[in-house]
């Protein structure tokens, strides 16, 4: 029997995809937020978070892993369409190079740690998601939600700052940097949550789908088991 994809999980997958590029391009301007300065990142990454969230509650560990692993794929076609796109040469006429170069032409160790930081955050996330959903008996939602948060955020930061900062800025600055990112997304999460539970119960009823991820597989390589 082949494996059917619902509208609301596909939507979502696309929604997801959407998120993570879009975080990725906006990470190259700083803005500053009450006084905080952050990366315009912030606007639009905890929404992946919040996705993530939704998914692994609804379909469980499994089609998060899918999703997470699209995500993955779609960011390095992306990174890698742009730096192919600044190595080429620039027709004469064209202005644009300098900020062009300054969006698209993304440093290796960057790339290593965004990509690297996404997937270990965003199964940090799913796994707590899933085994705090079983571990209530599905209760509890919102305390589920936002301690994945808080863990996936934390593993997110914990692998990004050092590579891609690591020498360049001081430990002092790099952990708090670190702290105020770790503490604003999931503000964020907190905030939005009643829009979350609506959207979850909303799923829920639409799909029929309420998966609880009892005796799977958390190997994060098995894409294949759906």
């Amino acid at each position: 029997m082949k494996q059917k994809v619902s509208v609301p999980f596909m939507l979502l997958g696309i929604l997801f995809n959407v998120c993570l590029i879009a975080a990725n391009l906006l990470e190259t301007k700083v803005i500053q937020v009450f006084g905080i300065t952050v990366t315009a990142g912030l606007l639009v990454f905890p929404i992946s978070y919040i996705i993530n969230d939704c998914i692994a509650e609804v379909w469980g560990f499994k089609k998060a892993r899918l999703i997470i692993w699209s995500g993955f794929a779609m960011n390095f076609f992306v990174v890698a369409l742009g730096l192919i796109a600044v190595a080429l040469p620039a027709a004469p006429f064209w202005q644009g190079g300098v900020h062009f170069n300054f969006v698209f032409g993304m440093a290796p160790r960057i790339v290593v740690a965004s990509l690297s930081a996404f997937l270990v955050g965003s199964f940090l996330n799913a796994y707590v998601m899933s085994r705090m959903k079983v571990a209530s008996a599905g209760k509890h939602f919102s305390a589920r939600a936002i301690w994945s948060t808080v863990v996936g955020e934390t593993g997110d930061s914990l692998i990004f700052f050092p590579i891609a900062f690591g020498g360049v800025i001081v430990w002092n600055e790099l952990l708090i940097m670190m702290g105020v990112q770790i503490v604003l997304k999931t503000m964020y999460e907190v905030v939005v949550l009643p829009i979350t539970i609506r959207v979850v119960n909303t799923i829920k009823r639409v799909d029929g789908s309420d998966v609880y991820d009892e005796d799977i597989s958390y190997n994060v390589l098995k894409i294949k088991e759906l």
